[in-house]
């Protein structure tokens, strides 16, 4: 009736699957494993990433295909900034000497620094981080309960100690209150810092430091319920 030899049917009944099928499976479960210990966060870029450093032969484009049949997605950034003018003119203004060239030859020649916040039940935390444009690893950090000067010195402080540049280093920084200040364009002097400064509302110039807080926010801020902001301290750095 169902017009199936009975070998066919057979030969179905020991192995339902076919080989492509199994191995399709076996992959998915090693991909959701994967998903999971990223906290349901990751997309298959790093799925694919982490399964390499595990040894597993697999490519991209197989994860992309296993996980979008799963269901297996990836968490993004949903925060956006209404349109409008916001703050005043900044006092001190410098030259966008970075022009979006965030390909450097060697380290400690780029710095881009920037701040964020989030919120604990104590009240909102202030981070302020200086990313090596180089290597893209933060050099230098700090945290407070209020967004002032202090907190952007304390991070390029941090920065210049650990780091002990032998030639000028370029530090590229938003038109924030924080880094037009007379303490910061002070600072840079003392400590052979060339400035650079993005232009108002343009949040492309200092990529770099945006994508570090959209991933840090969205693969482990958000997903975190700090109770105090020595907690969230602890825990981000």
């Amino acid at each position: 009736m169902l017009r199936v030899y009975f070998s066919g049917f057979s030969a179905w009944l020991k192995e339902p699957l076919s080989h492509r099928a199994q191995e399709d499976a076996r992959q998915t479960e090693l991909i959701r494993h994967a998903w999971a210990a990223s906290g349901k966060v990751y997309g298959y870029s790093k799925l694919t990433d982490g399964l390499r450093n595990q040894r597993k032969q697999i490519s991209e484009n197989q994860v992309a295909r296993l996980a979008f049949l799963a269901g297996f997605a990836a968490q993004v950034g949903c925060r956006r900034r209404r349109p409008g003018r916001y703050g005043r003119w900044p006092a001190i203004v410098a030259e966008n000497r970075l022009e979006q060239q965030f390909k450097v030859a060697a380290p400690d020649q780029v710095w881009v620094t920037d701040i964020t916040y989030f919120k604990t039940h104590e009240g909102w935390l202030y981070q302020c981080f200086v990313i090596n444009l180089f290597s893209r690893r933060v050099v230098g950090w700090s945290a407070q309960p209020r967004m002032k000067t202090e907190l952007a010195l304390q991070a390029l402080l941090m920065a210049v100690w650990r780091r002990k540049p032998a030639g000028q280093v370029m530090a590229h920084f938003d038109q924030g209150s924080q880094f037009t200040s007379r303490e910061w364009q002070t600072f840079l002097r003392q400590h052979n810092l060339k400035r650079s400064m993005s232009r108002r509302g343009n949040c492309h110039d200092n990529t770099v430091a945006e994508s570090f807080f959209q991933l840090l926010k969205r693969e482990r801020i958000r997903r975190q319920i700090y109770l105090t902001r020595d907690d969230a301290r602890h825990d981000v750095f």
